[in-house]
């Protein structure tokens, strides 16, 4: 199997971003349109993985004053548990290290902590709720910059 991980740049690449993150968030995880699609689209940075060259996981860089935040970060059914969604932070930290961050940082759903452990995130704060989902903010620990 082929695995590549693209920064998603054409209409093309950002329809297949918008199909996965409306599949999983939208449709599964019932997060209201209006909070899955914000003012942040246009200046984020999209990364779109795929599976033999079908769209499969999708996430996003936010970078404002030297913090990056990612975020968004989907992996549809049919590819879960096969290092995609690994594979998409790891690409996502890449980026954020090429951008200069001096931090790295995101907020994930509670069931998701452990996963985001594995690649080096701390939990930080308490539990708070987002689009009726229970988070916890994670910071990167690795040193940037």
């Amino acid at each position: 199997m082929k695995t590549e991980i693209i920064r998603a740049r054409t209409a093309v690449d950002m329809a297949a971003v918008r199909q996965i993150r409306s599949q999983v968030f939208i449709l599964e995880q019932q997060v209201p349109p209006e909070l899955e699609w914000d003012e942040l689209e246009e200046r984020a940075v999209h990364v779109l993985c795929r599976r033999d060259g079908a769209p499969a996981a999708a996430g996003r860089l936010v970078v404002t004053d030297g913090r990056a935040k990612i975020g968004r970060v989907a992996v549809l059914k049919r590819y879960r548990g096969q290092g995609l969604g690994a594979a998409v932070c790891r690409k996502l930290i890449e980026i954020a290290h090429d951008e200069g961050a001096r931090e790295i940082y995101l907020n994930a759903q509670l069931h998701a902590r452990g996963f985001y452990e594995k690649l080096g995130f701390t939990a930080r704060g308490e539990i708070f709720e987002e689009a009726g989902i229970d988070h916890v903010r994670m910071v990167y620990d690795e040193p940037c910059g």
